[in-house]
């Protein structure tokens, strides 16, 4: 009989989706789980909410009540019904990774969870209940450094012989016309770079996308800095390894994987003061962390990183050490089962 019960409720593969596939591929390992909602890569296949409901009413031997694990307002709204409407034996526990006060209603539903799972300290401070601050990890595993970074960047078919990529949604807060200031000011000084602007951007943010492509056109630089669109992540692991720097610059994260997801990889960053940046940087080992909106200060970073070979091969190497040691998946996993026991004694 199923223990634990995860959701995923949105459609689209988001950040969100990303670090719950993490935690989900190395609990099923160890739990009786089961995913409602869609369906997350290299997990198992998803049951229905009226499935996970029915399942619910049935506990475990040796448990007094079921686990729902939720992360969205849409599934905290799901696991309230079936717990106090239905009154069905089941506790809830909700991740938390925003930086920021929250609105009215995720307010109110934060509230009438049963533990609270925050990502960092920090956002440990805007949530009740919170039982454990457990941090993201990566699968490193899955994301590793590759046996020769150029060859394999060599067979991606971008060009020049290097790469330097930001990942996510393509909007203001998120930097890319950060990342895009950053690019038109380091390439003409590094002409084997080539930079990926890896993400889409949403029907509202097609005019800020034209506006980028404007000004990468009259920089000169559209055979540079390219717009490969979303990369599935069933894909990424192929790809990172292939990069020489991530650099990030939202003016507001809540967490932020793509650094760590580019150090499994043995790849350093460059990013704005914001998320979980700076406890990745291990203190500059393996990366840097800028002040917000500091293109000056990104570029310098990045130009000696990338002018430097023994710099950067250390930078690499501690940045895959930092990853295993501090943020792998694994760690994350043991912190909520940690967790999910104390509900169950």
């Amino acid at each position: 009989m199923p223990e634990l019960f995860v959701t995923n409720f949105n459609r689209n593969f988001t950040g969100v989706s990303s670090t719950a596939a993490n935690v989900i591929r190395q609990q099923a390992k160890e739990l009786d789980l089961r995913l409602v909602g869609y369906p997350l890569p290299g997990c198992p296949d998803p049951i229905t909410l009226s499935e996970a409901r029915a399942l619910s009413r049935m506990v475990p031997a040796g448990r007094s009540h079921v686990i729902w694990h939720v992360r969205r307002n849409t599934e905290m709204r799901a696991a309230i019904w079936a717990r106090d409407v239905l009154r069905l034996p089941i506790r809830i526990v909700f991740t938390s990774a925003a930086q920021r006060r929250h609105s009215a209603l995720p307010r109110w539903l934060i509230r009438q969870m049963d533990a609270v799972v925050a990502t960092t300290e920090a956002a440990a401070t805007y949530v009740p209940h919170v039982r454990a601050v457990v941090p993201h990890g990566v699968d490193t595993d899955l994301f590793r450094p590759a046996d020769d970074r150029a060859a394999l960047w060599a067979s991606l078919g971008f060009g020049g012989q290097r790469g330097i990529a930001t990942i996510g949604r393509i909007r203001p807060e998120k930097g890319t016309d950060l990342f895009v200031s950053a690019m038109i000011d380091l390439l003409p000084r590094r002409p084997d770079a080539i930079a990926l602007v890896i993400g889409r951007a949403t029907r509202e943010h097609q005019g800020f996308l034209s506006e980028q492509k404007t000004r990468i056109g009259a920089a000169s630089l559209s055979d540079r800095i390219l717009f490969p669109g979303e990369i599935p992540a069933a894909e990424l692991p192929n790809v990172l390894p292939a990069m020489s720097l991530v650099m990030q610059m939202p003016r507001y994260e809540g967490y932020g994987m793509a650094p760590l997801e580019g150090m499994a990889c043995g790849v350093p960053f460059v990013s704005s003061d914001t998320g979980y940046y700076r406890a990745f940087s291990a203190q500059g080992r393996c990366g840097q962390v800028v002040p917000l909106e500091d293109v000056a200060g990104a570029v310098t970073h990045a130009d000696r990183l990338l002018s430097d070979p023994e710099l950067f091969a250390k930078q690499s190497r501690d940045a895959r050490d930092v990853a295993e040691c501090s943020f792998s998946i694994r760690n994350e996993a043991d912190g909520i089962g940690r967790v999910y026991d104390t509900l169950w004694s």
